[in-house]
């Protein structure tokens, strides 16, 4: 892990330190196990009589005995942690909720696109062993062990929800629930990591987004709640300041500021894991696929069971690159991936190509650009639908959303589909990009469930999987208390399903696109969806559809991802607010 070796338990810890002649495995251990002192984690009711079998004979009444032990990890900076886990598997099921949620990547993005648009300050901070802030409800104990010291063989209560109980995620999320509130948040209904509260002035909300023990927080005035969650609430914040790193992904700014999020260092750290398994950095490509390449007819041999395994790792490390906003790599891997049961030595093949692609492009970035696209060119149709199956129908907009507060969003969406990308079962690739203003937050990538004969029918499916994602982004931003304008702008390379579903008297041929054409028409009648025709070449939506030639879509991934100069200096970009959209 970032070109250290990982021990897998105490004695191989200790054992790495003699070998490296340093002690930062047993610095790490100690700090953990004196934080576990000072959280007063366990009880000490003594040392443990053992019978003949090795059984506890003097064990509280009530209690049940399971094992704890050390997982150890090396951060990004190269720190060498360490973390007392229990074994929480030793324990019963029971009906008591056990859950804690994570904020979506998805959220994320959104949260750090809504603070640079109203000019909030990002922070990130770490709350210091966030579990042990929670009393646990199990009745358990333990026998120290060797890591203990001077307690080895001691009979410890655990007291604190430590890492790895089965309730332990629970009791922290009620106990980070009631600090939340406390402090004037309330979750978003849409997400409930992400907790919200007007600023004191009452112009904008404030936003905390919360992944386990990590916190992301965008606010007029971040150190205060640093501060508060510190002096108030007596917990033990590390790295609190301007979010540098967050979950796999560097922030830095742009010289004329723009946030940007790239993750470099998780490339770094999968092209570490690839050299260590092959023997070699993998080669330098500018495509995934080669275009028109079907794996899926591949002849090649099956893989052995060594490669297997690797192949699982590579397509799971490409699929958490992904989440961290490298869309360009999903179709790609989405292909990919239906091979991971058996895959053959062709497939791996290809693995290793799109390693090689993300090592070249290991400097693609998201700009966060909160400008609004121009669309001023584009004439907004005026029909009348009411003499249509659809009639007077509005947008359903939800009754509990929050006053919306600060500047609005315009959302913009790309959607197209690639017929028979499968030649095995014939199916067709729905691909959809968002952005809000002119920042890509979502994008989706996937293999429709029917089999299409035509072009259209698969356009036709791909833009009701756009529009439902369109309403679902509309109603996230609502619940996050967002402006939007009403309308949202949707573009297709596909004219015939751009007018069929743009025009009222445009008919319906074939009944088994029924579904698709009235869900995608009812949301244009309703006003809040405006369909656009775009020329293919143009459509940024192509990347998360097809296996590409670089050239062909190097003008969009340029603008979209692969920017080296000043964001202020992206001019003509084909991806948003293009003048020569409208049909």
């Amino acid at each position: 892990m970032f070109g250290y070796q990982i021990p897998r338990d105490y004695e191989e810890a200790m054992e790495l330190d003699r070998k490296n002649k340093n002690t930062k495995w047993k610095e790490a251990i100690d700090l953990e196990l004196k934080q576990i002192v000072n959280y007063h984690t366990f009880k000490d009711i003594g040392k443990a009589e053992l019978d003949k079998k090795g059984q506890v004979k003097n064990a509280p009444e009530g209690y049940k005995k399971i094992r704890v032990h050390l997982v150890f990890a090396v951060k990004h900076d190269g720190r060498h942690k360490a973390r007392l886990v229990a074994d929480g598997h030793l324990t019963r099921n029971n009906t008591e909720d056990a859950y804690s949620g994570v904020v979506s990547l998805r959220s994320l993005r959104i949260i750090m696109f809504l603070s640079e648009l109203n000019t909030l300050k990002l922070w990130g901070a770490d709350i210091g062993n966030a579990y042990l802030e929670a009393f646990t409800e199990e009745k358990i104990f333990i026998v120290a062990g060797p890591e203990f010291g001077d307690r080895k063989g001691h009979i410890l209560i655990i007291s604190k929800a430590l890492y790895g109980l089965r309730t332990s995620g629970a009791r922290w999320h009620y106990r980070f629930f009631d600090v939340m509130r406390d402090m004037g948040f309330t979750p978003s209904k849409n997400d409930p990591d992400i907790w919200m509260r007007p600023s004191k002035d009452g112009k904008v909300y404030e936003y905390i987004a919360v992944y386990v023990d990590d916190l992301a927080i965008a606010a007029i005035d971040p150190a205060e709640i640093c501060q508060t969650l510190r002096d108030k609430f007596k917990f033990k914040l590390k790295g609190d300041g301007p979010l540098e790193y967050h979950l796999g992904c560097g922030n830095w700014r742009d010289p004329d500021g723009t946030l940007v999020a790239d993750p470099k260092k998780y490339i770094e750290k999968m092209m570490e894991w690839y050299e260590n398994e092959f023997g070699e950095k993998p080669k330098k490509m500018k495509t995934l696929l080669e275009p028109g390449d079907h794996p899926e007819i591949d002849d090649s041999p099956e893989c052995d069971e060594k490669d297997q395994s690797r192949y699982l790792t590579m397509i799971g490390q490409l699929q958490r690159l992904i989440a961290l906003g490298r869309f360009d790599v999903f179709c790609a891997t989405m292909t990919m991936s239906k091979f991971r049961p058996a895959p053959k030595e062709g497939h791996i093949s290809r693995l290793k190509r799109m390693y090689g692609y993300v090592l070249e492009t290991r400097t693609a970035a998201i700009r966060f650009r909160t400008a609004e696209p121009n669309y001023d060119d584009i004439e907004v149709p005026q029909h009348n639908w009411m003499r249509t199956v659809y009639g007077n129908v509005k947008e359903t907009i939800p009754q509990d959303i929050p006053e919306p507060r600060g500047k609005p969003v315009v959302t913009t969406s790309y959607v197209d589909a690639n017929l028979y990308h499968d030649v095995v079962t014939g199916k067709a690739v729905t691909a959809v990009l968002h952005l809000l203003n002119q920042t890509p937050v979502d994008w989706y990538s996937k293999k429709q469930g029917t089999v299409e004969t035509a072009t259209f029918g698969s356009e036709f499916s791909a833009a009701r999987t756009a529009t439902n994602q369109i309403v679902d982004l509309r109603n996230t931003l609502r619940y996050l208390g967002v402006p939007i304008k009403e309308k949202s702008y949707l573009f297709g390379d596909n004219k015939s399903v751009v007018t069929n579903a743009t025009i009222p008297t445009s008919v319906l041929s074939k009944r088994h696109h029924a579904l698709s054409y009235h869900r995608v028409r009812e949301a244009v009648a309703s006003g809040f969806l405006l369909f656009h025709w775009i020329d293919g070449k143009k459509n940024p939506a192509d990347i998360l559809s097809k296996h590409w030639t670089f050239v062909s879509v190097f003008p969009m991934l340029k603008s979209l991802l692969l920017w080296r100069e000043e964001t202020k200096d992206i001019k003509d970009v084909p991806a948003v607010g293009d003048k020569d959209k409208a049909n």
